[in-house]
């Protein structure tokens, strides 16, 4: 008898959904100038209008009109695509623009754009650790899924260091010896607990002990520092970060990942990577509209205020209903559950009983046990749009009995 493979397919996924965590996907239209108004399509056919309050769109560049005048009008001037990767089919001028805007912006001397930015810290630290002889790369435990790829995909040494522990990062480089190359790998904003990486201390650290560092930015880029460079760029320690990663879907609003760095490399990730080299480019029309994005946050501090602020609004206001909002230093408003088959039903009856549409947040995303629901409020969600979230969740926490008292601390992930 051969093998079943569709019974294995199914017992994977009988598996997943007796957890609790069997991910559903959202038929959402967007609305174009009204974000964040959406059109949810349900199974039966029918329609309803949401909020949405869980987009990565941070600023709602996404719908910006002079960032959809840039793609419209380079749809017009070079068509739809790429044609294939920039080996062959060329690079179009706009991607070189926008890798001059974003060497810019991060304050190095190159850029390099890869198609999004899981590719781009999955290349980037495979092939890291492949240039550099018996590097060791020192993880931040609650790195993102791509960054623990791309160290896997070196198949070189790692150390897992404790979140933002930047005594237990040193005890672990003073073990190594001086001349072995080093990565020091972590974020800045840490986008499922909202809290911010301790960078000058970490990279003070690293530098002392010869290290490499390597920040990841997505979740910064845009919306912290004078010009939207991201934690670093507030902080004043760019010059303290030897390769920034960051993404162009997320505040930019479009598509796309990136890296900045020296221009040795750079010049040294596009020789070598795989995941660039063979990956059919950008379409131009995406590249033009980030590069539109790109310029007008530098010069969107008042924006950038005005995003703070309302995720300030939103976590004072859950917290007067003493709804359990985890503390997060950042734009991040997560409000823990505990548990994927209550995270999930409330995440359902927000949609279906009130317009609110947030994911919940299970495992493999967050550890077991510290399921959520996490918040991404933008300058354009309004007082009456926090006024009905809240009122709505403070309802249904009374409805399902859900606790309302301390959070747990303990926050473990596996890599």
């Amino acid at each position: 008898m051969t093998f079943n493979y569709q019974a294995a397919f199914q017992k994977a996924l009988g598996e997943v959904h007796a957890e609790g965590r069997y991910r559903v996907f959202a038929d959402l239209e967007r609305d174009c100038g009204r974000f964040p108004q959406a059109i949810i399509h349900k199974d039966d056919g029918s329609t309803q209008e949401i909020t949405v309050w869980c987009s990565n769109d941070y600023l709602g560049m996404g719908q910006h009109e002079a960032v959809l005048s840039a793609m419209k009008n380079a749809i017009d001037h070079v068509g739809a695509g790429a044609g294939g990767t920039r080996n062959i089919a060329g690079t179009t001028h706009y991607h070189v623009l926008l890798e001059k805007e974003l060497a810019d912006l991060h304050e190095k001397e190159a850029a390099l754009l890869f198609t999004s930015g899981y590719i781009a810290n999955e290349a980037t630290l495979t092939t890291l650790a492949k240039l550099l002889p018996g590097v060791v790369i020192l993880s931040d435990e609650l790195n993102h899924a791509s960054m623990i790829q791309g160290i896997r995909g070196g198949r070189g040494p790692k150390m897992i260091w404790r979140h933002n522990d930047v005594e237990h990062l040193e005890e672990l480089l003073a073990q190594l010896p001086e001349d072995q190359p080093k990565i020091v790998a972590f974020e800045s904003v840490y986008s499922m607990d909202g809290d911010i990486a301790p960078i000058e201390e970490i990279c003070r650290v690293a530098k002392k002990y010869g290290a490499f560092t390597y920040l990841d930015e997505v979740h910064g880029v845009g919306l912290y520092g004078l010009r939207g460079g991201g934690v670093a760029q507030r902080d004043g320690v760019l010059d303290m970060v030897d390769c920034v990663e960051g993404t162009l879907g997320k505040a930019i609003g479009v598509m796309g990942g990136y890296i900045a760095g020296s221009a040795e490399l750079v010049d040294a990730i596009r020789s070598f990577a795989s995941s660039f080299i063979f990956t059919t480019a950008l379409s131009p029309v995406l590249v033009a509209g980030a590069l539109q994005s790109v310029r007008i946050l530098k010069e969107a501090q008042s924006m950038r205020d005005e995003h703070q602020a309302r995720a300030a609004h939103l976590k004072m206001a859950l917290e007067e209903k003493g709804l359990p909002v985890m503390p997060s230093e950042s734009h991040i408003v997560p409000v823990f559950v505990g548990d994927p088959v209550h995270c999930k039903a409330i995440s359902d009856r927000l949609l279906n009983e009130f317009g609110v549409y947030v994911q919940p947040i299970n495992y493999p995303t967050v550890p077991k046990g510290t399921e959520r629901l996490r918040f991404s409020p933008t300058p354009l969600h309004t007082e009456e749009h926090v006024e009905h979230l809240v009122d709505a969740l403070d309802a249904l926490w009374a409805e399902c009995k859900l606790a309302r008292g301390e959070l747990p601390t303990d926050r473990i992930a596996a890599q």
